[in-house]
């Protein structure tokens, strides 16, 4: 690990941090620019061993195909003139030729005036024949001679030498992605080898002192390497060849001999992470001692992706992605994948587009093009796009996700109710089958599985208890998932519904105080009573929920308007309330029981809330709704929930 620097230098890094950001065409430009004297590799491959591959040359037909003239049909080849006048009432007898001709028999006997062949489908037509009639055609005389019952046209059922590829013509333009039926042309011309661009060479490099790989073990502060994985599989199937050479710390010399091992063996070097200007990150440092010209943009006004680092080292491309999983993947996806296909050879990606309306407000940066993953989901009047992102820092996004919309820099939001071009991150998009949003529960997945095991496909949005309900009212989903207390009635969800919309009993779940188990400021009290000694202790750290969620509610009532250190720690999931209090990050909260019992936390029982469902009245008949209905109501599904800690309805 590297020692910090000293303070002056952190002082100069510090003030560093992107004085210099590029647009993202302009600095997409410039990279291109660099990367116009960096040539494809081009390699010699066997037929069989070019599939996939883009040509690197022209290649042109040294044959015709067919090589010779053939029959299309079984029958007999004759002189048309012959049989001008032939039909079912007035048949023409020829005197058949010595002689039949398969495939790969070579004609010896001319067919003379009065006289026809026996030929075979693909065998060579004979000397003085222009015809073939077809053996239905036809009727034995005896063993030499035959009526014909029909007239031919010069040229019938006959395949001319060349007709299908011409000798000199050009055959395959360089560029062509070399399929089966390529390969099936080239073969019939007798080509064995051809020259294809050959897949770049990737190297693909982590960095980061907290990173593990998958298979090990964490401890405390390291994270799993998803970046090595994900950057490497998008690499192969954007046309490169790539090499994943590990996690590195971030020690500059190591690094440094790293880098500079790759830049010498690849065509080109990917890291992720140490993008950044701060006094820790070094690998933008590095690069400029690795060939020239250097780095070609540090700091492009993206979103994510601000810290992307292009260079170009000596003819080889060299780049810094950001160390966040979302940030790398748009920045590869929208400014190396163009390059990495030049180089390999291979079109322009095409990204197939639909229009869709966002239900939601979308703040933006202004000054940074943003880009937003989406969900896609069948509305009332056509596609709508639910903003699906959970950070820079979540890989779940991009798997999650259909597309992405794009925010312009000059704009600092996108209102509720734009009607946006969504890019599909591939070719066709499958619209769910049945779409929940609203509150989450792992309760849920328990009851989804048999569907999804179907065929059917469930999309579930978390958005709180209360964006479900308006998500339902809007025509957004099937159903709502919900858990609201009515403090006038102390009812669970009833009150909160409108016309349209009627209530699926799900299931109970306990929600309580978490806190660590002997911690002696919570041991052995009730829920109310350990809120108490939690607001009677400065030091004691909360953790709240997001506001719309059923468990907020649940809290501002423990609270009675008080806001003690950590109410404003707002995250939108039960799990990482347990995580907070598990980590010491705060020490205590309010999740649900089976959450606290896996993250082995204490629990103190408060009241056990109605975990329900808002189904949109008039998609009831839906078949993904009937299915969803039955597995709830199913005992298998009622089973898995009761092992899980939750009480059927």
């Amino acid at each position: 690990m590297t020692k910090p620097p000293p303070e002056t230098d952190r002082k100069a890094l510090e003030q560093d941090q992107f004085l210099t950001i590029l647009s993202r065409e302009e600095a997409l430009a410039r990279f291109t620019a660099a990367m116009a004297s960096v040539a494809s590799g081009v390699e010699q491959r066997e037929l069989h061993d070019a599939l996939g591959l883009p040509l690197a040359h022209d290649v042109v037909a040294t044959i015709d195909v067919p090589p010779f003239d053939r029959s299309n049909v079984d029958g007999f080849a004759v002189r048309s003139g012959d049989v001008a006048s032939a039909g079912e009432s007035a048949a023409v007898r020829l005197v058949l030729n010595d002689e039949v001709i398969a495939c790969g028999v070579a004609p010896q006997l001319a067919v003379l005036p009065g006289t026809a062949t026996n030929i075979a489908t693909g065998g060579p037509v004979p000397r003085g024949a222009d015809a073939i009639v077809m053996v239905e055609h036809t009727h034995p005389v005896g063993d030499s001679a035959i009526d014909v019952r029909r007239a031919v046209t010069p040229g019938q059922f006959v395949s001319y030498a060349g007709s299908d590829i011409a000798r000199g013509e050009a055959l395959l333009r360089a560029g062509t992605l070399i399929g089966s039926r390529e390969i099936g042309m080239l073969a019939a011309c007798g080509i064995a080898r051809v020259d294809v661009v050959r897949k770049p060479r990737v190297a693909v490099l982590s960095t980061g002192d907290e990173l593990v790989q998958p298979g090990g073990s964490l401890k405390p502060a390291e994270i799993f390497d998803s970046n090595g994985a994900i950057v490497a599989a998008a690499v192969t199937e954007n046309g490169g060849e790539a090499t994943f050479l590990g996690a590195f710390p971030d020690d500059e010399p190591a690094l440094e001999a790293a880098m500079r091992k790759a830049v010498a063996a690849y065509d080109m070097v990917i890291l992720s992470g140490g993008t950044s200007k701060g006094a820790g990150d070094v690998s933008h440092r590095i690069i400029g001692r690795l060939g020239k010209p250097g780095i070609i943009a540090h700091g492009v006004a993206l979103k994510p992706g601000k810290p992307l680092c292009l260079a170009v080292c000596d003819g080889k491309p060299v780049i810094i992605l950001p160390g966040f999983p979302t940030s790398a993947m748009f920045t590869f996806h929208d400014m190396i994948v163009p390059v990495l296909r030049q180089m390999a050879g291979l079109p322009p990606r095409a990204d197939a587009q639909v229009t869709a309306t966002v239900p939601v407000r979308v703040a933006s940066e202004l000054g940074r093009t943003e880009f937003v993953m989406v969900s896609l989901v069948n509305g009332d009047d056509g596609l709508i796009a639910y903003p699906t992102g959970k950070g820079s820092g979540a890989i779940t996004s991009f798997a999650q996700a259909d597309g992405f919309l794009r925010i312009e820099a000059l704009a600092d939001q996108m209102p509720a109710g734009s009607e946006t071009a969504v890019t599909l991150f591939t070719p066709h998009v499958r619209v769910p089958d049945l779409v929940v949003i609203g509150s989450h529960c792992v309760g849920l997945d328990l009851v989804t599985a048999p569907l999804a095991r179907s065929g059917l496909l469930v999309r579930s949005i978390a958005v709180g208890s209360l964006g479900g309900l308006a998500a339902a009212q809007r025509g957004e989903c099937d159903l709502a998932p919900i858990h609201l207390f009515d403090e006038k009635s102390e009812t669970y969800n009833a009150s909160y519904l409108v016309e349209g919309l009627e209530l699926i009993s799900g299931w109970r779940r306990m929600q309580g105080i978490v806190f660590r188990t002997g911690d002696t400021r919570f041991e052995g009290l009730t829920a109310k009573a350990a809120v108490d000694a939690a607001l009677a202790d400065p030091s004691c750290l909360m953790v709240n929920r997001n506001q719309g969620a059923g468990t907020r509610i649940l809290i501002d009532r423990l609270l009675r308007g008080a806001r003690p250190d950590g109410y404003w720690n707002q995250p939108r999931s039960h799990n990482a309330v347990a995580a907070a209090v598990a980590q010491h990050r705060a020490d205590w909260g309010m999740t649900i029981a089976p959450v606290a019992q896996a993250a082995g936390l204490g629990f103190i029982p408060l009241a056990e809330e109605h975990y329900d469902f808002a189904l949109v009245s008039a998609r009831r008949d839906r078949p993904a709704v009937q299915a969803f209905l039955e597995s709830l109501a199913s005992p298998e599904s009622r089973d898995a929930l009761k092992r899980a800690g939750f009480r059927p309805a």
